[in-house]
């Protein structure tokens, strides 16, 4: 396994792709920085880009890697090798190649701008801790739909549908939900169903780090009572790992049993 996650790591950092993907975070968290009065503010407005672009990216990088490789997966299933070892060093090699691009290009900007001498470092650790959990949980995601699918235009297009709904249509129905029952108690359907979108979970954990729950009405009093705890911290991680967890030990699940 650890071979060929060398190789896939190898590979993908030295893609275009990979440079284009660590500029872009570079670029845009100087700008946030050059524009923002502080740093509480710039690592406000990057979560906002954060939660959006990883998630999509990853989806994105995920499928393309996964088909591009195709060939080459085959190539190593023929050998004696197992499949587990096959697809966890691909997935580890992509997965580890994004977080690193994506480190770096927030970390340098920071760094420049005195973050190891501020008081966010603590808030910016948080952001960094989600996106690169929000990268693992959405390359395996891909990796499943991918292998689910043997065409590649249909694993695109169904990686990029469910990216939309967490992203964009999951907060939509959420607010139709919570207008269609605002005669009842909704907070614990509140908290469920934040856990069940891992970058929903991502923004309300950065947001309640950074201490703008007040922003949030009512609902970010009881979020900040709940994921401002001890108990609510332990859930939220466990959650997000459980967000990596499930989409991996069912693509390693598929595989195993799939006629390559």
């Amino acid at each position: 396994m650890f071979k060929v996650f060398k190789y896939s790591f190898y590979d993908v950092l030295r893609s275009r792709w990979m440079i284009l993907y660590f500029l872009f975070f570079l670029i845009t968290t100087f700008s946030l920085l050059y524009f923002s009065s502080d740093l509480s503010k710039g690592i406000a407005s990057l979560m906002n880009v954060t939660i959006i672009i990883i998630p999509l990216i990853s989806t994105v990088f995920g499928v393309m890697h996964y088909y591009n490789h195709r060939e080459f997966i085959d190539l190593l299933l023929s050998q004696p090798v197992q499949r587990k070892q096959v697809f966890l060093g691909e997935y580890l090699g992509l997965s580890v190649s994004l977080s690193i691009s994506f480190v770096l290009g927030t970390l340098i900007p920071f760094v420049i701008y005195d973050l190891m001498v501020s008081h966010e470092v603590w808030n910016f650790a948080v952001l960094i801790l989600a996106g690169v959990m929000l990268t693992f949980i959405f390359v395996a995601t891909s990796f499943f739909i991918s292998i689910l699918n043997e065409d590649k235009i249909k694993g695109f297009g169904i990686a990029i549908l469910v990216w939309l709904y967490l992203a964009v249509i999951y907060d939509g129905l959420m607010l139709l939900f919570f207008v269609s029952f605002n005669d009842y108690p909704l907070e614990t359907p509140a908290m469920i169903l934040t856990i069940l979108n891992p970058i929903d979970l991502s923004r309300v954990l950065v947001m309640l780090k950074l201490d703008v729950s007040a922003l949030m009405g009512f609902t970010g009093a009881v979020f900040s009572d709940f994921f401002g705890s001890t108990k609510g911290m332990i859930i939220s991680f466990l959650s997000m790992l459980g967000w990596i967890a499930v989409p991996v030990l069912a693509f390693l699940k598929y595989s195993s049993r799939k006629d390559f």
